[in-house]
Formats: structure tokens, sequence, C-alpha cells
């Protein structure tokens, strides 16, 4: 088991639009397709920081995963289109994958 520990950068004044796109359309699109979204988080002195944190069992389920959803019909034709106007795509996402400790909370 992994988690995903994923940094974005919104454009300017656009954090609140997409954490609220985040919550009430891509984390429920994402968990009805089988993801564990671990987390939501937005930077406390950073205010274009916005953090996403998915758990996966393996490479082959995180791979399946995405695929089912990235490349769906209702991502590729209703929710991407809508990112590029909230995330700034100049500044890439960070991945960083961790794994759990024993004395981890989350598993």
């Amino acid at each position: 088991m992994f988690f995903e520990f994923r940094q974005y950068r919104t454009h300017p004044g656009q954090r609140v639009n997409w954490v609220k796109y985040m919550d009430e359309i891509i984390i429920p699109f994402q968990m009805s397709k089988g993801m564990v979204i671990v987390g939501s988080f937005v930077g406390e002195q950073e205010q274009d920081l916005y953090v996403w944190m998915g758990r996966w069992e393996s490479e082959i389920e995180r791979k399946r995963l995405y695929e089912t959803v990235y490349q769906s019909d209702e991502w590729l034709n209703n929710i991407g289109p809508k990112i590029p106007g909230m995330l700034d795509r100049d500044k890439p996402a960070v991945v960083t994958r961790i794994q759990p400790t024993a004395a981890s909370v989350i598993h």
C-alpha cells in the first residue's frame, strides 16, 4: 500500500472555487469509481496551495483507477475541461509517493 501526496497551485483568486469543485464534483466522482481519497487540504500560509492525497493498494490498482476516472467520458467532456481555469498548469503538480510507518494513524 502507498499514498500519493499531490500538491497543486491555483490561479490567483481561484482557490476557493477549486476547493468547492474538488469537494462537490471531483472527489465524489473519483470515489464513485473506487478511488480512496484520504484527504483534501489547503495551505495555511500559501494562498494558492491545494493538496490532495489518495491511497492505493498497488501500482496496478492505481493505474486501473486512473484510467477508469481520467479516461471516462464524464471526465473528458465535463469535469476536466473546467480545470485549467482554476489550476495553474504553468506550475506543475508535485507528486510524492509515501508509505505509512508502523506509527502512522492512517493506513
